[in-house]
């Protein structure tokens, strides 16, 4: 029976095993994806070698990795905590169950923060900074550039730090405190955020159980951080300085009127590759 296992044979058996799970009946779920990415984590070879070489023979011991990775999948927890990382923009970056999971529409905050600064040098904050990602996403795009990463997490700095020092980045400085307090005085060219933005009450919180809620919800209110964010952005933004927000794909108008409400300029959002509006900016 062994002798049978074959790659393809574990990744039929994986995407079986997710399908009836809880995992996979997640919105958005991806279950072939997962099955790969497991089985190439276990064992330890690019997962395109699963694809040139579906019936190479996994040894017992890395049979048992990849089928106690899927019974972890399988109960919730998200692959890139299985795995330890997780591709953003450019970068590898290593997570822990200390941070939120970088998404994909994540680096539209980043697309855009380049566009509206192209000059070669700039002062920029990325507030509750996480793993690190938008931060270190600019650094590596804009050498000269000068960021200041905060977290109200000192978890969260540790792994945005490690991630910094593994790329061989180092103009990032990170510092402790929530929004603006390690900001005190400094004003900067831009400023962005992908902070807390999920209602305590809203029902998709239930699939990221296994994601630090300090970032994902705010409680009650799903923009109490966004609100308190741009109205208190005008003291540390340079005059013709911009303000990036990532936030709920129903929230884009409620963001554009707090915007305004603080004398924002040019006030407009933006829609991810799934056409959604997930980002809104203003200038100061």
């Amino acid at each position: 029976m062994t002798m049978n296992l074959t790659v393809a044979t574990l990744l039929a058996e994986g995407v079986r095993r997710l399908r009836s799970s809880p995992a996979g009946a997640a919105p958005g779920a991806t279950l072939d994806l997962d099955a790969q990415v497991l089985l190439a984590h276990a064992l330890g070879v690019p997962r395109v070698r699963l694809r040139s070489h579906p019936e190479s023979l996994p040894e017992p011991e890395a049979t048992r990795r990849y089928r106690a990775l899927l019974e972890r999948r399988a109960s919730g927890e998200p692959v890139a905590y299985l795995t330890g990382e997780k591709d953003f923009w450019t970068l590898r970056l290593t997570v822990t169950p200390a941070v939120l999971i970088p998404r994909p529409e994540t680096e539209l905050l980043v697309e855009r923060a380049l566009a509206l600064r192209s000059a070669e040098s700039a002062h920029v904050a990325d507030l509750g900074t996480g793993s690190g990602a938008v931060a270190l996403a600019l650094a590596s795009a804009r050498p000269a550039w000068r960021l200041v990463a905060s977290d109200v997490s000192p978890e969260a700095l540790v792994a945005a730090r490690a991630n910094a020092a593994a790329l061989g980045i180092t103009q990032v400085e990170f510092r402790l405190g929530s929004w603006f307090e390690p900001l005190a005085g400094e004003r900067f060219d831009l400023l962005v955020s992908n902070p807390p933005y999920i209602g305590a009450d809203d029902p998709h919180l239930k699939w990221l159980a296994h994601e630090p809620r300090l970032a994902l919800t705010p409680g009650s209110d799903g923009l109490a951080c966004l609100r308190a964010i741009i109205h208190g952005a005008g003291t540390h933004l340079q005059p013709g300085g911009w303000l990036l927000l990532e936030h709920g794909a129903t929230q884009a108008e409620a963001v554009r009127h707090e915007l305004v409400l603080a004398g924002m300029r040019h006030v407009r959002s933006h829609r991810d590759l799934a056409g959604l509006e997930r980002m809104t900016e203003g200038q100061q």
